[in-house]
Formats: structure tokens, sequence, C-alpha cells
């Protein structure tokens, strides 16, 4: 009996620790709303991304790159804040959110610093076995915070194909020579 407990316990604490891995949306960020004059609140979850993939057409070019892409994927999530002034949200916010994408599993890419503006924005990556399994934008303004979450498998040479469709911008991709 106490085996049986004891793997019960050790399965919730590694379906936990999956989940803390995709890093879906922290919880200590939506205690912000409270405080923001605008939220946005985006939720796309796999059951939808994958209903929606069902109306992009096949034999249109661009549609089936963009089915392809979303095909795998397990959910966006977005959530955007504004400010009514600086200083409603700390830098401690921020770090709380940084600190959960650690190595090993996440990268950070792109760190952008600018004290004269005022603005952050840090992207980090999820690797597995060489290929982006996730994708995390945090930005940060003087009055406006964003946190995007992109969680499955994301090809950049697909969607640098999309550049200049569904308002997509144009993306350059170094492809290897053959």
């Amino acid at each position: 009996m106490r085996s049986v407990v004891v793997l019960t316990v050790l399965l919730v604490l590694s379906a936990h620790a999956a989940d803390a891995q995709d890093v879906v949306i922290p919880r200590d960020i939506e205690r912000l709303s409270g405080k923001a004059v605008n939220t946005v609140n985006v939720t796309v979850d796999g059951t939808l991304l994958q209903l929606a993939a069902k109306f992009l057409s096949s034999s249109d070019p661009e549609q089936r790159i963009a089915k392809s892409l979303i095909s795998g994927l397990k959910g966006i999530y977005v959530r955007s804040f504004e400010f009514a002034g600086p200083g409603e949200y700390s830098e401690a916010d921020v770090e709380s959110l940084r600190s959960q994408l650690k190595v090993p599993l996440w990268s950070r890419v792109v760190g952008v610093r600018s004290s004269r503006g005022g603005e952050d924005v840090d992207v980090f990556l999820k690797m597995e076995k060489d290929r982006i399994a996730g994708l995390v934008v945090i930005a940060a303004q003087a009055t406006q915070l964003t946190f995007v979450n992109i969680v499955g498998p994301i090809d950049l040479e697909q969607l640098s194909s999309l550049g200049g469709q569904f308002g997509i911008p144009k993306l350059e991709v170094d492809r290897p020579k053959k």
C-alpha cells in the first residue's frame, strides 16, 4: 500500500514538473491584471489549434504551410498588460517570469536592454534533440508588459516561408547550401 502511495505522489510530481517545463502561463502574472488599465488574454490550446488547422486548405500553398506549422503545437498563450503609468509593475515581476526559464531546458537567445527607452525584450527557446520545442517572449516597457509562449515544435524555415502572408513579416533564414 505504501509503495502505491509513493508511486502516485511521484507521478503527480512528475506531471507537475512537465507542466513547469512548458511554462504555459506563470500563475503570478495573472495578478497584474488588477493593476492594468487594459489587458489582453489569449489562450489557444492544442485542441483549438487542431480545430483551426482543419479549416485551412491543403490545396493553397500558404495555408498548407500554416496548417503544418500549427498541427504540432500544443498551445499559444499571450498575456499583455497596459498600465496607467510607469512603476505599476516591478522588475521583480519580470524577473519572476525570467526565473522560470532555466538552463538546460530553456536558453535565452535574445536579451535587449534599453536604458534610454526603458524597453527590455527577452526571447527564450526550449530545445529538444536539436529542434525548437517552445518559444517564450517577454517584452517589458515602462507602461506595458507582454508575455508570449508558444508550446510545441516550431520550424523556422516553414515560418519564414509564410513571410508576407497572414500578417507575418518577411523573414530571412539562411538555408544550408546543397
